[in-house]
């Protein structure tokens, strides 16, 4: 009866007052009935901490490299999939939070990798096991990251720090794992993340864009030039299995080097960062326009299409990370559960008169597909070759098959 009386304004706004309440306190102890240590023999012995911009510092305990790195901090809610969520490009320039609380408990295969290996910066977890179960696991997750110098911290209390960047927006951090019997220095580490760099204003799709051109023949009757910004492999695979011959290039090829490969479809991939600081790519993508060849955009691809239509993107408060979201079809009103993991966005009211919206996102409504409404070009926000997460949506490969096939007349 009282829910009832309350509108949803008057309960999120009650909510967001008393959790910032809560979060005035800016140093946390993890603190938990039962043992923060990891699943196995793994004793701590490496202190870390994880300190935001804001001011927060959050102690834990150290894995992976010993060392500091800084990004900006991102949480990822999938239940599965950290092996690919750590090789996925997109990452690149983030320290990544997952909220599911035990981490590693399958270890690391590198037949989930997404890329050649981790292009996350840092990495935090509730619980790590250290001694996974699976039967293709390699090693563990511990060692994986300490190899690719990636520096990660557990004993971390997850539900809090993801609430706090869901209220507060995400935000920069500096992640510190400091070398056995080292004390952390709390204010050392609170004076650095003043001068932490943001990643969101460099160019990080060039920094995981292939160096140069990788071809991958199938004996189809198509082929697409792939432009990486950062691409999973699992694109490729997609590709690969509709028997669709790929050429990969980097993204600052130019449009006449594309061409030249004679292309039935162009591939936008998905990457890291900000849309806007690709100004060569968004360029090209204009120019590949004129030609009226199908271009199809995933995720970064997608805003890049946009923004070489002529619309715009914004950025997201804390983006949309994970496994289960939920993007309707505005033409059949079908909803499906898609994987995503971005943090820019396309203002709808941006696009011009030919260019429509196709899926919209259930929970925000925030444009998670376009389509041009005569011309070949199309693009989707989240992932449909999932990897990890559902593959619902996969059929968008087949859609694009289809307008090459249109294209080449049959």
């Amino acid at each position: 009866m009282f829910m009832s009386v309350l509108n949803f304004t008057t309960i999120k706004s009650f909510l967001k007052q008393n959790l910032a309440e809560k979060f005035k306190s800016k140093i946390f102890f993890f603190k938990r009935r039962a043992s923060p240590f990891p699943v196995g023999n793994l004793k701590p012995e490496k202190k870390a901490v994880l300190a935001l911009a804001d001011g927060t510092t959050i102690v834990g305990y150290g894995f992976g490299a010993t060392g500091k790195t800084s990004g900006e901090v991102v949480f990822n809610t999938g239940m599965v999939g950290y092996v690919e969520s750590i090789t996925d490009p997109s990452y690149n320039g983030q320290i990544l939070v997952q909220t599911y609380p035990l981490i590693g408990n399958y270890g690391v295969c590198p037949e989930h990798f997404e890329s050649g290996g981790p292009k996350i910066r840092g990495y935090v977890v509730r619980e790590l096991c250290v001694e996974p179960s699976h039967w293709t696991s390699k090693k563990t997750l511990d060692e994986w990251l300490k190899e690719n110098g990636v520096p990660a911290i557990y004993g971390v209390d997850t539900r809090m720090l993801t609430k706090k960047l869901r209220i507060f927006g995400v935000m920069l951090g500096v992640l510190h794992v400091y070398p056995p019997g080292e004390e952390p220095n709390l204010e050392e580490i609170k004076e650095e993340i003043k001068y932490v760099p943001d990643p969101n204003q460099t160019d990080l799709a060039r920094e995981v864009s292939t160096r140069k051109i990788v071809r991958y023949e199938t004996d189809g009757k198509y082929r697409v030039v792939l432009v990486d910004c950062g691409v999973k492999k699992s694109i490729i695979r997609n590709l690969l299995a509709r028997k669709v011959n790929v050429v990969q290039v980097p993204i600052d090829t130019t449009t006449d080097k594309i061409l030249s490969e004679k292309p039935d479809g162009i591939v936008l991939s998905n990457g890291p960062g900000n849309p806007k600081m690709v100004p060569y790519l968004i360029k090209t993508v204009k120019q590949l326009l004129e030609v009226k060849i199908p271009v199809f955009g995933i995720c970064l691809g997608c805003q890049v299409l946009a923004l070489a239509l002529g619309g715009d993107t914004y950025k997201l408060k804390f983006g949309h990370r994970g496994q289960n979201h939920p993007a309707i079809d505005l033409k059949t009103q079908r909803c499906y559960i898609t994987s995503q993991n971005h943090g820019y966005a396309i203002n709808p009211d941006s696009l011009p008169e030919d260019v429509e919206v196709t899926f919209l996102n259930a929970n925000d409504k925030t444009v998670e597909g376009i389509k041009h409404k005569k011309l070949p070009f199309t693009a989707v926000q989240f992932h449909p070759e999932a990897a990890p997460g559902p593959v619902d949506t996969d059929f968008l490969f087949d859609l694009f098959l289809r307008d090459m096939e249109k294209f080449r007349g049959g």
